[in-house]
């Protein structure tokens, strides 16, 4: 046993210059912001983590930033294409740019991975009809995987209707790669989502592990997820399955024939468990301390497939801010507010921490104005901003202060702008209210139940070095026009600035005094997570 003086001065110098080992990999700490250091070191145990210099990354923040910046890392392309999405709106102009380079540069090799029933929705315009061109011009260099969810099965399979059928679940994963180039986002490929739906979009750059970890990730998914394929197609790889079936102008090639497209979930299981743990293996070394670098950690959610990362670390999170001395503020947004119950429990419980909270009003929800079932979608949110604000009163935290930049407690606002619908989510982190954002949460999850519960998400934690030497700068009313000479605290100004752009089309929430439906209610009890 250590001497008291020893054991005393071994904590101080643990405390200081902290990092944690785990295998071939060594994360320091001592930089990172006090608030979150064990957090991020609780992470590091069960997490991969990229190192990522803060030049590396950019903030993208306007539906065309995101829409240029995908067709100049496609026109850029030299070896691979990598895009995972939900599904691939029609009358879109990538498909001619993904064309154009294909013929360009033969060597390119482009991999899709989609959502079976949202890409073969009836119709010459699906998204599976769109992309058989591309199959047949460049048979060897393009591969369409198709993920449909396993929980749809039996007759329930036969009786839903294709627009329903997404309710058992989605590969809801959102990729968009090049070469080492990745940008993540919650957005799809379609055209609102390049002009008038907001959404949230990180790109880093040359960052090869990292695209590494996100090509295989979409991989990993291929061997229980139908191939597309032009209908007559000899391709050499897709011997007979009776599990494969065509439809329009096209097959859907089962890969496996001895594993059952609607039983695969413990293979499933076993592939997401086994891949995050092989990438934490193979993790390099921390970069020395002058090398200043942003943290950013993949978490996996599929709830159907017992891999629950997200609601794991969201519960470890909360647990480490209540024991936190200050009062930290957690901006937090979801186009789809129907909050997963245990996050609004931390929320609710954590007394020393604010959180503000954007929300879709109901004309920015992408469902406002729909025909049947569907149109009471926006009514079944307001439902639940309902309830949460309720439980939000109850326990007494309901916002107090002169404005919604000064107060305490929890702040529900609503986002809209004529012509536009909100479709971003995620969370930032700040230690304070007058300090800038040190972690943020971002990629495809909403945050809600059927995130939990129901889809296929890939989502990433990014948490931002915070000098102590840094401090007087970091103010959120101290935001730079230019770049500051601080690479990280540069980094942390364009997160300020991206709640910022979000909040400045964000009002006073109203939903408490609108009606909703006892139909609605009915209809959000039937379906229960699904929403």
């Amino acid at each position: 046993m250590l001497p008291p003086l020893l054991a005393q001065r071994t904590a101080i110098l643990s405390s200081r210059y902290a990092n944690f080992c785990f295998r071939r990999r060594c994360l320091t700490t001592s930089t990172i912001n006090p608030s979150i250091r064990d957090f991020a070191s609780e992470l590091a145990k069960t997490q991969p983590v990229f190192h990522v210099a803060p030049t590396s990354v950019r903030v993208l923040r306007r539906p065309s930033d995101f829409y240029d910046a995908l067709l100049n890392m496609i026109n850029k392309a030299e070896r691979r294409i990598f895009l995972s999405s939900l599904y691939i709106g029609s009358n879109e102009e990538e498909l001619a740019t993904l064309e154009r380079r294909l013929r360009e540069k033969p060597t390119v090799k482009l991999d899709f991975v989609l959502d079976l029933n949202r890409s073969t929705r009836p119709g010459k315009r699906s998204t599976a009809n769109l992309l058989l061109p591309l199959l047949r011009q460049f048979p060897t260099q393009v591969n369409v995987s198709m993920f449909r969810s396993p929980s749809l099965r039996g007759m329930l399979a036969k009786i839903v209707p294709p627009r329903f059928n997404e309710g058992w679940g989605t590969w809801h994963a959102k990729i968009y790669g090049v070469d080492d180039d990745v940008m993540i986002s919650g957005a799809n490929l379609n055209e609102s989502y390049f002009t008038n739906r907001q959404d949230r979009y990180i790109y880093f750059s040359d960052q090869p592990e990292l695209a590494r970890y996100c090509h295989e990730f979409m991989q990993l998914v291929t061997p229980f997820s139908y191939k597309l394929l032009p209908s007559g197609s000899q391709s050499p790889d897709t011997t007979s399955s009776v599990h494969s079936y065509t439809q329009d102008d096209y097959t859907l090639h089962w890969p496996e024939p001895d594993t059952h497209p609607h039983y695969f979930n413990s293979t499933a299981e076993a592939a997401f468990k086994s891949f995050q743990k092989r990438s934490r293996e193979r993790q390099s070394p921390s970069p020395s301390p002058k090398g200043k670098a942003a943290l950013l950690f993949p978490v996996i959610q599929a709830g159907q497939f017992n891999i629950q990362e997200e609601e794991t670390i969201f519960s470890k999170l909360f647990r480490f801010l209540s024991r936190d001395s200050g009062r930290p503020l957690l901006d937090l947004t979801s186009g789809y507010f129907s909050l997963y119950t245990p996050y609004q429990e931390h929320i609710v419980s954590a007394k020393n921490v604010d959180c503000r909270i954007v929300a879709a009003s109901p004309k920015a929800n992408g469902f406002y104005g729909s025909k049947g079932i569907s149109g009471r979608i926006p009514e079944g949110y307001t439902l639940y901003e309902q309830r949460f604000m309720k439980a939000v009163s109850k326990a007494g935290r309901l916002w107090r202060g002169p404005s919604v930049f000064e107060g305490q407690g929890v702040l529900l606002s609503e986002w809209e702008k004529p012509g536009w619908t909100y479709h971003a989510k995620g969370i930032w982190l700040s230690p304070s209210s007058s300090s800038l954002p040190v972690l943020t949460l971002f990629g495809s999850t909403n945050l809600n139940s059927r995130s939990a519960h129901i889809d296929t998400e890939l989502s990433f934690f990014m948490i931002v070095p915070s000098e102590p030497s840094s401090e007087s700068k970091d103010s959120v009313d101290k935001i730079p026009d230019g770049t500051a000479d601080d690479e990280c605290l540069s980094l942390r100004h364009e997160l300020a600035r991206e709640i910022q752009g979000i909040r400045e089309n964000a009002v006073e929430w109203k939903g408490g005094s609108r009606n909703v439906r006892w139909t609605t209610r009915f209809i959000v009890w039937l379906v229960k997570g699904m929403l």
